[in-house]
């Protein structure tokens, strides 16, 4: 098995495809994204979270308690900015909506996911996850025009 040279594969992992909406190009180029949530009371609270695009689409995975998940399940509009992996955004946010995937395309998210780190995303953590008795969740984040 012959491997293509590294700017080969990124440039084929990362681009999102031809259907990557413009509001994602910026995230090709990182790993992780600052995601912001919101509480019930509407006070923002930004974690940094790997995502990763597969064409058109947007993935990123936490677990079940985690309180990302329970604050997109209260209020699915969220706010994404490309990101440093201590969470300072290097970019600008993009309003977006997540929405929780079950079956074939939680599948589909956890393959792009782990295609963009192999070792952590594909390894380290779906095993932390089993050994802590997590719930891995997938969600796809949907850009709107604000307003």
């Amino acid at each position: 098995m012959k491997l293509r040279p590294a700017s080969e594969r990124l440039s084929a992992s990362a681009s999102g495809g031809a259907g990557t909406p413009p509001e994602l190009t910026a995230f090709a180029r990182h790993r992780t994204a600052l995601l912001t949530t919101y509480k019930r009371d509407g006070t923002p609270v930004g974690t940094p979270v790997t995502i990763a695009l597969a064409g058109s689409r947007a993935f990123v995975r936490t677990y079940d308690r985690a309180g990302k998940a329970k604050r997109m399940r209260n209020r699915p509009d969220v706010r994404i900015a490309p990101s440093t992996v201590r969470g300072k955004p290097l970019g600008s946010e993009v309003p977006a909506r997540s929405r929780l995937l079950a079956g074939d395309e939680a599948v589909e998210a956890a393959r792009a996911i782990a295609r963009r780190q192999p070792v952590l995303q594909g390894v380290v953590v779906p095993l932390f996850h089993r050994l802590a008795r997590y719930t891995t969740l997938h969600y796809e984040l949907t850009p709107y025009a604000d307003g």
